[in-house]
């Protein structure tokens, strides 16, 4: 597989709250394309195959924001 789609359930109260965790994969080498919804509380992630779930994982926890859930490639993993 030359790519993960990743999706993590965060706790996001506000658009700030989203707009920090856009900005975190936006600068995130190996991220392909992402969408954040605050409607859903949900951050979906699709990335090379280089990039790994926990490097991902680190830089959202990184914003402050509360991860409670995440998949890897459809795979329920440890947040």
């Amino acid at each position: 597989m030359s790519e993960h789609n990743y999706k993590f359930e965060v706790a996001m109260s506000c658009g700030g709250c989203s707009g920090a965790v856009e900005r975190v994969l936006k600068k995130l080498d190996g991220v392909k394309s992402y969408n954040v919804s605050l409607e859903t509380q949900t951050a979906e992630i699709v990335t090379e195959d280089s990039l790994s779930y926990d490097t991902v994982l680190e830089k959202i926890k990184k914003t402050g924001k509360t991860v409670k859930s995440g998949t890897a490639d459809g795979e329920t993993r440890d947040v």
